[in-house]
Parts: structure tokens; sequence; C-alpha cells
């Protein structure tokens, strides 16, 4: 164990550049947008109208791992605009690092809005549409730049 004492907590916002800000807070609407409705089906009866829905995490279990994706990231956002020497640490570099866990996001959301569980009656809800935004937006201000420079190479 190191000597060094452990360096204190103060968050700083200004730590944390506008597109960590951007993806920061759009992985907490996509975390929230788990357990909201994902799916939903009506059932009508002479006299009474069902509605039954399914979150995203009830739905298709391999949301878990976006779950855990979200809170891993939020966590590091959190530390690095708490800490000013986390970033120093950590071995890989952090926009890599961020764009390609928004980009597992994007793509395991992607394929729970595309893949409906169920039959022809079930219909998307609105939470479906807010974690697929979610996620869209969590990965752009990432991906954009780096489009824009591998185009800019080739």
């Amino acid at each position: 164990m190191s000597d060094q004492p452990v360096p204190p907590f103060k968050f700083d916002r200004a730590r944390l550049t506008k597109n960590d800000q951007i993806t920061g807070l759009a992985t907490v609407v996509l975390f929230i947008s788990l357990f909201l409705p994902w799916f939903g089906v009506n059932v009508g009866v002479p006299g009474l109208r069902l509605t039954f829905t399914a979150s995203g995490l009830s739905a298709h279990g391999y949301l878990y791992i976006v779950l855990i994706l979200c809170i891993a990231l939020v966590g590091y956002l959190v530390v690095r605009a708490g800490m000013a020497d986390v970033a120093s640490k950590v071995p890989v570099g952090h926009e890599l690092m961020t764009l390609v866990v928004t980009a597992i996001n994007l793509f395991l959301v992607l394929l729970a809005f595309l893949f409906k569980p169920g039959g022809s009656g079930v219909g998307w809800r609105f939470g479906s549409f807010v974690g697929l935004i979610a996620a869209l937006v969590a990965v752009a201000p990432l991906a954009l730049p780096a489009i824009q420079a591998r185009r800019a190479k080739g």
C-alpha cells in the first residue's frame, strides 16, 4: 500500500467537458428509461379495456448490461469531476472509454427497440422512445468528432 494520502473528493463540474456533461445527463435519462414502460398491448373485452406494459428490463434481460454500464459511466464521471488526478490513472483514454461504453449501450438499446417481445399486437411505449433518444444523445458528442476525424484522414 502507498503512504500517499487519498486526495479529498470535491465535486467540480468544470473538470468535465461539455461532451462529458451531455453524455452524463443522457446516460442518467437512459438509466431512468429502463424502468419505464417500453412495450405494451391493449386487450379489449366487451365493457372492459385492459393495457399490459413491460419495462425495458423486464422485456429484455440483456438491458441489465445497459443498466450496469450506465451506473459505471455516471460513477466514473462523478469521480472524474470530484478528484482531479483520476484522469491520469485511467489506463484507457477517457474519450475512447466513454465512446465504447455509450456505443455498446446504443447497440443494445437499438436491439431492444427493434425486437419487440410477444406477438403482433405489442406496441412501443414512451420508455422505448426515451431510451433510444437518450442512447443516441449520449453517444453523439463522442461519435461525431471521431467519425469526422476518420473522414478527414482518408
